[in-house]
This record gives structure tokens, C-alpha cells and sequence, in this order.
């Protein structure tokens, strides 16, 4: 269901056991990155035979997967130059060796002086192919002067040709996807053995362009004693959901108890009941302020609606009419359309004591906390211990940087980090909104690689936390059904794109695309 997503360090420690504790030779573990590169080339560019290809070498293991690459175009047909940042006498081991087949092997190979970067590059044909192995995936800091102006001078080229990146785009860092200052722009991005966590983040996007992985020959054994604190998800989730038996029916569909809705803020609730119902769930309930009951009543008759307490907010009595009926629910979610009144404030500061209680009795149903909810948490942190450890919390980034005492801007520099700090806190299941969603638990932490700007429309928060708790109340544990709800809903995202180019969709339609996303994605 999910595919590894290393950072470099974590990368740079499988390269080494595999050399040293495994004992593969640094020059096979190249030869396999030079040989799939090729594969990656013809696939993305299409037949070599007569292609000028431009490989600019650094001095590092990049510079050889260069070296290599540059070898095996010759038996294509191609025609490959390679400018290397070093003199010859500069390379050392596995670089080393493959620089000296290249050359053997007849690739033109010629030295780059420094400070001769653009006029080396720009001077001249321009080339069919640019192939970036200037700096590997180690980097990190800023580009030098003398980096820098390649990187521009490629950049430069690079609107003429297509531009194939070695593992990751020069420049580009591997840990937190930002250009250090600039990065090269690649139209591929061939990763060896898997993506760096940095390529897979929006950030690096425009730069990554379309991310390749290869497998070079780094053995399992190596990878599972010491597993990234990263993965990606993938479309395997999918395989959560079974087939629907013949003999189905609405009761064992899963029963959603969706908490929200009060005076003005009835259509949050509203959608995250119709997320859930659009994923499949056989029974939603809205529970909401009686004052409010007919008016959600009237917006979706598709749901069942129950009135509690008197007014038309949420306030401690509607916890009495509650909790004797949280026995009929599979799972529930609170917050959309909530409020942030002092009434609903003290609902809530009482609500998950009362939900844990319900726990203890044997009632053993995971819960979502959404939107307002969220606020009112981080108003009030201490309530975060009483939640079980596999509620799921949803926040976008403004209230994770509520939850963290931190700014937004903060959060947005560096998610992966912000959510790492939020799980190093608190046991329960996070999902952290917003492009490249992360999803985690623990010390694992799962990327989305989608980035769909169709689902920034109000309201598509509240139906992702609908289609998660459909999900739930399937009986999927908390953090898979996160993932799959997360990974579902971006995937209606691109699809509305194909309506919607420019956006305008709703976060309704959101809802509706759901069963025909699903449909394209599993066998059913």
C-alpha cells in the first residue's frame, strides 16, 4: 500500500550497508543506476539513434551515474558529450572507474573549467538531450558560485531540450524539496531505488517534473532493518476495499454519526455526511441542536437527523441526550459546522472524557475531530489526553499551527517537520490537509502524492473527514482508513480537473465523484 520515501541520509545508509554490511560493489550498485537512467530515457524521450545528449558530471557517485549513462548511450546509437566538473585525476573510486570505461568505451568526455559554465553550455548546437548529474542527493546548504551559474546555464539550455535529472534535480534539496537557491528543471527525474522525500513534496514540483523510480539493486534485507520514516501512498490502498457481498445490506455498511451543524453552519455537517455516504457507508446521522434540526433535515434527505439539547447551539445538555444512543454508531466525527461559541467550547471540553468513558464501557468505535472541533482542542490542550489513541484529528495547516503554538507559516515551510513534532507529542492518528497531504502515527509518516487545486474549495475538508469515517466504520484501522480517504479524495481532485480546469467545482461535487473514482480504481 505504500512505497518507501528515504530521506538522504536515511538513502545514504542503505548505500552503505549495502557496500560494506551486504557487500556489494560501489561500481555494480552505479552500473544498475546508469543502466536504468537509459530505460527511463528511452521510455520518456523515445528512440536514442542520432540523439546529441549533453551529460553534465559532478564530482561525486552523480557525476558517475553520468559516466555510466554516457557509456551505454553510445550503444544506443547516440551521440553523448560529457562536461565534468573535475580533471580526471580528480575522480576516485567507483566515479573513477566508470569515467575511464567511458572514455575507453569512446564517449567524448572533456573537462569543465571553472567559471566556463555558460559559455561551455550555451555556446554551440544546442543538444536533443540535457542530462543533469551534477549534484546528488546529498546536498544540502546552498549551491556554489560556481553551481550555481551551471545550474542557471542548464536552466538556460533546458528550454531548448528535454532535461532527464539523476536521482534529484542539482540544486534541489533532497530533504525538504527548496531550491538552494535555484535547482535545475527537469521534464523527468529518474530515482534510484526510490524517491527522496524532498522530490515528493509540492515544493519540488516544478523542478522534479515527472518522478521515476528504478530499483538498482539495494536488497530488501538491507532496507527493512532500517525502514524511512516516510512512505508514500500508493494506489494498492484500494485493496482496503473489498468487493460488496451479494448479500449486503445498509446495517453492515457502516453507520456514521457525523456531530456538527448549528445556527449558520448547517452545510458543513451536510457535507461531510454526504463524503460519507458517497463512500459507500449504509447509515449517516447528523446529531445536531434541535433548534437546527429541521433546516438539516431539509438540505440532504438522504441522512437521518437527531435533535440535541434545546437551542440552536451546542451546549453541555446535549451530551445527556448523546451518549445512551453512541452504542448504534460505528464511528463518529465532530466538529464540522460546530461553532466557536462559548456553549459549544464547553460541549466540547467535555465531550472527549464522556467519548473514552464510552470506551471503558465497551463501546470501542474510533471518533474524528474536524474542523471546529480542532479549535476548540487547541484552546483547550489539556483535552488531548483524554482522546483514545486511534481518534484521527484533521487539520488544515492554520489549525495544526494552532495545535502546535506555532504560525502557519511555520507549518508550510516545513510540514514533514511540523507533523513529525505534532506525533512526537500525541499518539492519535494525524492527518495534516493541504498539498501532499501527510497522514501519521507514531514515528511513520505517510506522504500523498497528489496535489489537486480543485480540492481547495470550502467544504472539502469536511467531506474527506466524511469519506474517512465511511471508511472506519467499515472496521479499517485508523491510520489505513486516513490514508485511503486522503489518497481517494485527492484522486476526485484530479478528476474534476478534467471538468473544471480552472477550478469553480464544489465541494459537493467532490462528494459525487467519490463512487466513479473508485470505480476506475478497483476491480469491481
Amino acid at each position: 500500500m505504500f512505497d518507501p520515501l528515504p530521506t538522504p541520509a536515511e538513502m545514504a545508509a542503505w548505500d552503505r550497508r549495502a557496500i560494506q554490511d551486504f557487500g556489494l560493489k560501489a561500481e555494480l550498485l552505479m552500473e544498475n543506476a546508469g543502466a536504468e537512467a537509459l530505460s527511463v530515457l528511452r521510455e520518456a524521450f523515445g528512440p536514442l539513434s542520432g540523439a546529441r545528449v549533453l551529460l553534465v558530471a559532478g564530482g561525486g557517485n552523480n557525476g558517475g551515474d553520468a559516466f555510466v549513462l554516457a557509456r551505454r548511450l553510445l550503444d544506443e546509437g547516440a551521440e553523448p558529450l560529457v562536461l565534468h566538473t573535475r580533471p580526471v585525476s580528480g575522480y576516485r573510486g567507483a566515479a573513477r572507474y566508470h569515467l575511464d570505461l567511458a572514455r575507453r568505451a569512446g564517449a567524448a568526455c572533456r573537462h569543465l573549467p571553472a567559471g566556463r559554465a555558460k559559455s561551455a553550455l550555451c555556446n554551440g548546437q544546442a543538444p536533443d538531450i540535457l542530462v543533469d548529474g551534477l549534484v546528488g542527493t546529498g546536498f544540502s546548504g546552498e549551491l556554489t558560485t560556481e553551481a550555481l551559474a551551471l545550474v542557471q546555464a542548464m536552466n538556460s539550455l533546458g528550454e531548448s531540450c528535454f532535461v532527464l535529472a539523476l536521482d534529484t534535480p542539482s540544486g534541489l534539496d533532497g530533504l525538504t524539496g527548496q531550491p538552494r537557491p535555484q535547482a535545475v528543471r527537469a521534464d523527468v527525474t529518474v530515482a534510484f531505488h526510490a524517491p527522496k522525500l524532498g522530490c515528493a513534496l509540492p515544493l519540488a514540483a516544478p523542478y522534479v517534473g515527472t518522478l521515476i523510480p528504478r530499483a538498482i539493486g539495494i536488497p530488501r534485507t538491507v532496507t527493512e532493518a532500517s525502514p524511512p520514516r516516510q512512505v508514500l501512498l500508493t494506489e494498492r490502498l484500494f485493496e482496503l476495499l473489498p468487493p460488496p457481498a451479494a448479500e449486503l445490506h445498509k446495517g453492515r455498511a457502516g453507520h456514521v454519526l457525523v456531530l456538527g451543524g448549528s445556527e449558520g453552519l448547517t452545510g458543513a455537517a451536510q457535507l461531510c455526511a454526504l463524503g460519507a455516504l458517497r463512500a459507500g457507508a449504509g447509515l449517516v446521522t447528523v446529531g445536531c441542536p434541535r433548534g437546527v434540526l429541521p433546516e438539516v433535515k431539509a438540505g440532504l434527505p438522504d441522512i437521518m437527523a437527531v435533535g440535541l439539547g434545546q437551542g440552536t447551539t451546542w451546549s453541555p445538555d446535549c451530551l445527556d441526550s448523546l451518549l445512551p444512543s453512541l452504542g448504534r454508531y460505528d464511528c463518529v466525527v465532530i466538529g464540522p459546522g460546530l461553532g466557536r461559541n462559548k456553549e459549544a467550547a464547553d460541549f466540547l471540553a467535555l465531550f472527549p472524557k464522556a467519548f473514552a468513558q464510552a470506551f471503558d464501557k465497551g463501546w470501542a468505535n474510533p471518533c474524528i475531530y474536524d474542523a471546529d472541533a480542532l479549535y476548540h482542542l487547541a484552546q483547550n490542550p489539556a483535552l488531548m489526553s483524554d482522546l483514545p489513541d486511534d481518534s484521527v484529528l484533521t487539520p488544515h495547516p492554520g489549525e495544526m499551527a494552532r495545535l502546535l503554538g506555532m504560525g502557519m507559516g511555520e507549518v508550510q515551510a516545513d510540514r514533514v517537520t511540523a507533523a513529525h513534532r505534532f506525533l512526537a507529542k500525541h499518539p492519535q492518528v494525524l492527518t495534516l490537509k493541504g498539498a501532499g497531504t501527510l497522514v501519521g502515527q507514531g514515528e511513520l509518516l505517510h506522504l500523498s502524492p497528489i496535489v489537486a487545486p480543485n480540492l481547495a474549495v470550502g467544504g472539502s475538508g469536511d467531506v474527506l473527514a466524511g469519506v474517512i469515517a465511511a471508511i472506519l466504520a467499515r472496521g479499517i484501522n485508523p491510520l489505513h482508513a486516513a490514508c485511503l480517504g486522503v489518497y481517494w479524495h485527492g484522486l476526485c481532485g484530479l478528476a474534476l480537473a478534467n471538468d473544471f480546469p480552472v477550478r469553480g467545482n464544489l465541494a459537493s461535487e467532490i462528494a459525487h465523484t467519490l463512487p466513479h473514482v473508485l470505480k476506475e480504481h478497483t476491480p469491481c
